[in-house]
């Protein structure tokens, strides 16, 4: 399977689960409302694969995941190219089955999304449990410049890694 097959086999069950959710934003100024739009239709084109999303993203892009290092999708990928290629790790380490958001709000270009998930690592074929994220993403002139997130690290490291 190739590098976009894969990535959009892995991400086209989130794309259905990002889109039912009823977050949203309110009483925003334009920079703000522009910011929260390009990054919810971010989130929506992960499950389109690279073609829809590549325009939303900046060609300088960070995605920087926070969390147990030991698992192979932590830390820091910058530029287009290898984030495909980050993405496709992450999406043969981690299939998402839960994906709510909860929360979400811009402030000029930065937007945050708040939630909870649930997934299973084919590493060890667990599931983890429902988790909470939280994401911190910037945008410069309708792109997507960085995509910070956040996980509980213990809950998704303990199920990759077989624990209870």
């Amino acid at each position: 399977m190739d590098r976009r097959t894969a990535l959009k086999t892995s991400l086209g069950a989130t794309l259905a689960l990002i889109l039912s959710t009823k977050a949203g934003a309110q009483d925003m100024d334009a920079t703000s409302q522009k910011s929260f739009d390009t990054v919810m239709a971010f989130m929506g084109a992960m499950g389109e694969g690279p073609d829809a999303m590549s325009p939303l993203m900046a060609d300088d892009m960070v995605w920087h995941n926070e969390g147990d290092k030991t698992l192979p999708w932590i830390g820091e990928t910058k530029g287009k190219d290898a984030i495909f290629e980050f993405l496709g790790v992450f999406g043969a380490n981690l299939q998402t089955t839960k994906w709510e958001n909860t929360d979400a709000f811009a402030s000029g270009d930065t937007v945050a999304v708040f939630g909870v998930m649930n997934g299973i690592t084919p590493h060890s074929g667990k599931e983890i449990g429902d988790f909470s994220f939280a994401l911190r993403a910037k945008v410069r002139d309708g792109q997507v410049v960085l995509w910070h997130w956040f996980e509980d690290s213990f809950a998704v490291s303990q199920a990759y890694h077989g624990g209870n």
